[in-house]
């Protein structure tokens, strides 16, 4: 009976890892610990605004596409209803040409205070000749692909705070079929329910001269079940998130105006326990994971630092008009690496909106997925 070959595992482990920034630079491995999930295509940000801007998104000025960023904005938007489309080319920077990610999101506004929204998330992982055990080719080609789809809603509490609500349905096809040369287990589908919870809070202030607004977001993402890919129900924690941000927008004159955004993350799933033979994370729960996460770390408090992401921020629009954006963000060496320098630009006309992005890596080893790759959004927004 033909297998599929272990390289469709190899290519899925190396996009995953990719995703999750772990680094190969040659130091000691004993002192790297990154934390481990499935579906890491949860965490690529799926748009070009935020994606410009260091990947901080969650308090930043309310748009088409918070449903990922902080959905509690939505209420905020000023037009009635908007829809949109990103499109994100993956590993282009290592040749790889037929690997993306497609994200589809929309909203509308039911009065001034509530709105329903709706995301489709799909990772395409290109197209694997299949080989059999001895590594013959069979002559069919395997399609690996991920999506989520999540329906929103949200409402504003009061004129400065508003809340929302998510459910999500993921998907992930990365390896049906194959076998596991150990235990046997055929690899299946895998599939989980999540939720998300967030908050979002804006007011207008005075800055010396200048009319300004200060906002906090707040968003718990991705609460749900394991992701189990075997018939031996093996099963993998999916990235649960905690983002917590500021934003600070200053109007300069009638006609420029200035943002500045920073954002937090902290993964809240379990620390790999690399020194304690008794550790099992399949006896783990969702919930137990999440409160282990802030204080599980071999490396005591200070390890538990070193597990917080940041990203910075800051846009220039002229005109509400044109936009020109830049942003920077941070993960510590030994949790995965990731540093990048990020710049974009945007275009808003009547109802129509175009945005671009660019990434820039600020560390050696292996290349960044999105390195040196151009991202577009394409937004309509309606009254």
């Amino acid at each position: 009976m033909y297998k599929r070959y272990l390289i469709l595992i190899g290519l899925t482990i190396v996009v995953l890892n990719s995703a999750n920034g772990q680094s190969t630079d040659g130091r000691d491995s004993e002192s790297l610990n990154a934390l481990k999930t499935s579906v890491s295509f949860l965490t690529i940000a799926p748009d070009s605004k935020a994606g410009a801007m260091g990947d901080a998104g969650v308090a930043t000025t309310p748009d088409i596409n918070s449903q990922h960023w902080n959905p509690s904005k939505f209420p905020f938007v000023k037009e009635q209803s908007g829809v949109a489309v990103s499109y994100t080319p993956w590993l282009r920077g290592l040749g790889v040409t037929d690997l993306n990610l497609l994200y589809l999101t929309g909203y509308r506004k039911f009065g001034n205070d509530q709105a329903v929204s709706s995301a489709l998330r799909y990772f395409n992982l290109g197209e694997i000749s299949e080989i059999d055990i001895n590594a013959v080719a069979t002559g069919n080609k395997i399609r690996p692909h991920e999506l989520a789809f999540d329906l929103g809603y949200s409402r504003m509490f009061s004129e400065n705070f508003g809340g929302g609500l998510v459910f999500r349905f993921i998907y992930s096809n990365i390896a049906a079929g194959a076998s596991n040369l150990t235990s046997g287990a055929r690899y299946e589908p895998g599939t989980s329910y999540a939720a998300d919870l967030s908050a979002y809070y804006q007011k207008p202030i005075q800055l010396s001269n200048y009319n300004a607004e200060m906002a906090y977001g707040l968003n718990i993402s991705n609460i749900g079940s394991k992701m189990s890919y075997s018939e031996d129900n093996e099963s993998q924690f999916i990235p649960t998130n905690m983002r917590l941000g500021g934003r600070l927008t200053m109007d300069i004159d009638d006609y420029n105006q200035m943002s500045f955004t920073i954002d937090l993350n902290k993964l809240l799933v379990p620390t790999p326990q690399p020194n304690d033979t008794a550790f099992d994370m399949q006896k783990i729960g969702v919930i137990e994971g999440v409160y282990k996460s802030f204080y599980d770390a071999p490396g005591g408090g200070s390890e538990e630092l070193h597990e917080l992401m940041w990203s910075v921020g800051a846009e220039y629009l002229y005109m509400k008009q044109f936009a020109i954006r830049a942003g920077y963000f941070n993960e510590y060496e030994t949790k995965g690496n990731r540093k990048y320098f990020t710049l974009g630009a945007g275009f808003n006309l009547n109802v129509f909106s175009l945005d671009f992005s660019y990434l820039f890596p600020a560390t050696g080893g292996r290349a960044n997925p999105l390195a040196n790759t151009m991202r577009f959004t394409l937004g309509f927004r309606f009254e």
